[in-house]
């Protein structure tokens, strides 16, 4: 007899709908075909033991078993259940009638018992999207795919529930969740504010401007200066996810299986901090199984690296490409994956080995020449994709012990969302560009237009400085953001002498 269930494959951040057919013939032997990899493959053993436990049998017949799409490889141990429920309806022991009603994924114990499985929320868009009417699976994902409406999301904790629910001996009720509801009321949800910082309001400044326009940022400072404090509180200034963003946000995290029983939708934007001794592949994403890396977990939110001359020079080398195109193709011979990579980048950094370069206090120990070779150990191409670098000096005593409130996060964020909406209405028929930072240069010429006087500034700076032409454009567009803070229809030459402020690694004779 054939039996069809339905399952599904995801590929980077989407999912296909497999299809599972069993048939049993005479024989003894089992076939599973349809390219799966070794974790599909050691199904028979998980699914003989949980029906055996359960007390069903295994079918005492030759069993093939075909998951089409065959030339989309199948991976890891989701297959279970469908695999399991399709030879028990094969054989007759459950009924069949409603089995091309759901899609039933999860990974089973040898009790029975349903273990969790990655990437449930793009196979729950897929479902809805094919038309069918549920989605059976482990119940510590329940709450994930429900975000998904107009589809049924039944989260069942062992096989012999999902048995009973298919032959009508037991009633399960669906998960249902507001999303909405949910969304908004974790929307602003910040533990951390800019009010905890002391001084650096030049930093402050800097990071707004960085905010408001998407702009990647640098800051360079000694050891207990602030950089990290500052970095954490970043994602408390930008703007408050949309539902859209939430929900693409959601699909890498669910891929990575990164999302846990209580949570359905990540309302938050990502602040992801690998440390550098992190691998190329852990960073940009890859494997053998390809999986999001940190740039793709870091996607609507902010990638920080701190000490980032200590990070390897491949890692760094290979963001180059993703700070560009924002998004982040993984090639292999037979198939090739793409993550979105759209993140803001902020990164930290000693000025010196031992840390006290330009220090007002404290005397740098470094030898001549031991200054540059540190900055030299990130590439002037990726330095270049950097907006913003910011010099950093301690906080006095004076500050630290000031009691007068610095200014909250609440107030800064509402100042980067005005600026955020006016650069919304510039770009709103153009696909693709959100904020100024992703402007191309044929859009800069249309809306960064500089006045004579801005121009002949940012001329002798570029002179002075030895600035390249990358630079040149980045300073163009740091300008039109802070013009966009200020409420100004054109840039001015006081804005242009801010962002010229902002690229203090390229200032001749800074590194000695």
């Amino acid at each position: 007899m054939l039996v069809k269930t339905y399952g599904a494959a995801v590929q980077g951040i989407n999912a296909t709908i497999v299809t599972i057919e069993v048939n049993l013939g005479q024989g003894i032997k089992f076939f599973l075909v349809g390219l799966p990899d070794s974790a599909v493959k050691e199904s028979h053993e998980r699914i003989a033991s949980a029906l055996g436990y359960n007390g069903m049998k295994m079918p005492k017949y030759q069993i093939i078993i075909n998951m089409a799409p065959a030339d989309i490889r199948k991976e890891g141990s989701a297959y279970d259940l469908s695999l399991a429920v399709g030879i028990l309806a094969a054989s007759n022991q459950i009924q069949n009638e409603e089995l091309d009603r759901y899609v039933i994924m999860g990974e089973l114990s040898l009790d029975g018992g349903l273990q969790p499985i990655k990437g449930v929320l793009p196979i729950a868009i897929k479902a809805r999207e094919e038309g069918f009417k549920g989605f059976i699976l482990p119940k510590q994902n329940a709450r994930e795919a429900a975000v998904v409406n107009n589809l049924k999301i039944y989260g069942v904790e062992n096989l012999t529930e999902v048995i009973d629910f298919l032959n009508g001996k037991n009633k399960i009720e669906p998960t249902i969740v507001n999303t909405r509801e949910e969304f908004f009321s974790n929307l602003s949800q910040n533990d951390i504010d800019f009010s905890d910082v002391k001084g650096q309001e030049n930093v402050k400044r800097a990071l707004e401007v960085a905010a408001a326009g998407g702009h990647n940022i640098v800051m360079v400072g000694p050891p207990g200066a602030g950089k990290s404090m500052l970095a954490k509180r970043i994602p408390s200034i930008l703007p408050p996810l949309s539902l859209q963003e939430a929900l693409e946000t959601t699909k890498i995290h669910s891929v990575a299986g990164n999302i846990d029983s209580n949570t359905s939708l990540i309302a938050q934007r990502p602040f992801r901090s690998p440390h550098h001794t992190i691998s190329d592949v852990a960073l940009v994403g890859g494997g053998t199984f390809p999986q999001p890396g940190e740039i793709s977990l870091a996607h609507n939110g902010v990638l920080f690296l701190d000490e980032l001359p200590e990070f390897k020079r491949t890692v760094l080398e290979v963001m180059r490409q993703p700070l560009e195109d924002r998004k982040i193709c993984i090639s292999r011979a037979k198939f090739a994956v793409e993550y979105p990579a759209s993140f803001m980048l902020v990164a930290a950094m000693n000025p010196c080995p031992c840390g006290y370069y330009n220090h007002p206090d404290r005397e740098c120990v470094c030898g001549p020449g031991v200054v540059q070779k540190y900055l030299n150990r990130i590439s002037g191409p990726l330095l270049d994709r950097i907006d913003i670098h910011i010099e950093i000096i301690p906080v006095p005593f004076e500050k630290l012990s000031e009691l007068k409130d610095a200014e909250s996060s609440e107030k800064v964020r509402q100042r980067v969302i005005n600026a955020r909406q006016i650069q919304e209405q510039r770009f709103k028929d153009i696909d693709g560009v959100y904020c100024n930072a992703q402007m191309s240069s044929k859009q800069m010429r249309t809306f960064a237009q500089l006045d004579k006087a801005s121009s002949e500034l940012l001329k002798n700076a570029m002179q002075r400085l030895n600035l390249s032409a990358r630079a040149y454009d980045r300073i163009i567009k740091v300008a039109r953001t802070i013009a966009d803070l200020d409420d100004a229809e054109n840039i001015q030459s006081n804005h242009i002498a801010e962002s010229i402020n902002y690229r203090n690694l390229d200032r001749e004779g800074w590194a000695g």
